[in-house]
């Protein structure tokens, strides 16, 4: 039985080209078939609701930065989690930041999760696994509109 997200992509919203090339290893290790797309800043982050609006295929998740250059994570977040349209797209936060108020202020905003990134790549490749199994395989999500 093929997992209902298969070869949906994934929206990585990373603007360090080290965590980019992190997070791909560590999908690739995994196998991952999903296609990444890549937003390498929040504004770029944004654009990608047009792109749905004129066809491209909509993300299985959204994996967030929340310290983001031209627009913050946490205003992606919270331009996502307003849209009558792309709301329900699960959102990740994958960052840095263990701070308590980035935390709160990320569900508040309608985070679905939020991992604090490690850095040694073994246990990065295990948040990777987490992430593809729960929000590829898992988890159904909500019918398009």
């Amino acid at each position: 039985m093929e997992a209902p997200n298969a070869n949906h992509p994934i929206l990585l919203v990373e603007d360090n080209p080290l965590d980019v090339d992190l997070t791909l290893r560590a999908f690739a290790r995994r196998k991952l078939t999903n296609p990444i797309l890549i937003a390498r800043n929040g504004e770029e982050a944004i654009q990608w609701i047009e792109k749905w609006e004129q066809g491209s295929e909509q993300p299985v998740v959204v994996l967030l930065d929340l310290k983001l250059p031209k627009i913050s994570g946490l205003e992606v977040l919270s331009a996502l989690k307003k849209h009558p349209k792309y709301y329900a797209i699960p959102v990740v936060v994958l960052t840095t930041s263990s701070e308590n108020d980035d935390v709160k202020k990320a569900y508040e905003l309608g985070a679905n999760s939020y991992i604090v990134k490690p850095v040694d790549f073994d246990k990065f490749v295990d948040v990777a696994a987490t992430i593809e199994i729960y929000w590829t395989i898992i988890n159904h999500p909500s019918p398009s509109k």
